[in-house]
């Protein structure tokens, strides 16, 4: 469904630059940056301004992806380096994620420390369907440093998301609902709670006859933290 660059979150990760396994029949190389005024991600804002590299490598529905965010404006944003292996066959998608961050529970940021008590990295898997009308995703923690539910033991932090794509007025949108299934301390939250509706809206502006640039929109609500965003950027892909 998605050659999207992350609907604030990952969502779409794992499938940029992968075509279907019965189409792709070459190594794809995708390479792009998105410039955003905010970093908003499964509606919790982590960062300010941002630049966010992609990089992509897939082959017959399989994929590599690195990705990135790194703060434009505020020192004090955390940087994080993402890497994504997916695979795509037909709607289904499957893919483990492995999230690093230069704060967590390692002080001094150490991206080859994997220790379960003092990395941080975050690793996640997640599987998918895409219907066409709308797509699902499931997001679940399985290692690293994943949050605490209420008894203080490793939450399997989950996260769980719809989109529907649509277009109107000549301008592409997608519409994303996302919820939390259980309580954890990595999305703030004491149990089921919706922590993402959201409204994109992406367009191309024609700068020549063989280039544009996406520059797109989206409007972010978080009920559960009761906080909302106005996200604005552009994506810039050779």
């Amino acid at each position: 469904m998605k050659k999207v660059l992350r609907l604030y979150g990952l969502t779409a990760l794992l499938l940029i630059g992968a075509a279907s396994a019965e189409a792709q029949e070459k190594v794809e190389t995708t390479i792009s940056s998105d410039f955003v005024n905010e970093y908003i991600w499964r509606g919790q804002k982590l960062g300010d301004a941002a630049i966010q590299p992609t990089l992509s490598v897939s082959y017959k529905g399989l994929s590599l992806t690195a990705w990135g965010s790194y703060g434009l404006t505020n020192p004090d944003d955390t940087k994080e380096f993402d890497l994504t292996l997916g695979y795509t066959i037909g709607g289904l998608n499957i893919g483990i994620t492995d999230y690093w961050f230069s704060t967590g529970l390692d002080l001094e940021g150490r991206y080859f420390k994997y220790d379960a008590h003092g990395t941080n990295h975050v690793f996640e898997a997640n599987i998918g369907y895409d219907f066409g009308p709308v797509a699902l995703q499931w997001y679940t923690n399985f290692a690293g440093n994943d949050g605490t539910n209420k008894d203080g033991k490793r939450a399997y932090s989950s996260y769980v998301e719809a989109t529907i794509p649509f277009s109107l007025a000549s301008v592409d949108w997608t519409a994303t609902a996302g919820a939390v299934p259980f309580a954890t301390t990595s999305y703030g939250t004491s149990g089921f709670a919706v922590t993402n509706l959201s409204l994109r809206a992406t367009k191309d502006i024609r700068i020549t006859d063989s280039f544009s640039i996406p520059i797109f929109g989206q409007v972010t609500a978080n009920p559960c933290s009761q906080k909302a965003y106005l996200v604005l950027g552009f994506t810039l892909q050779p």
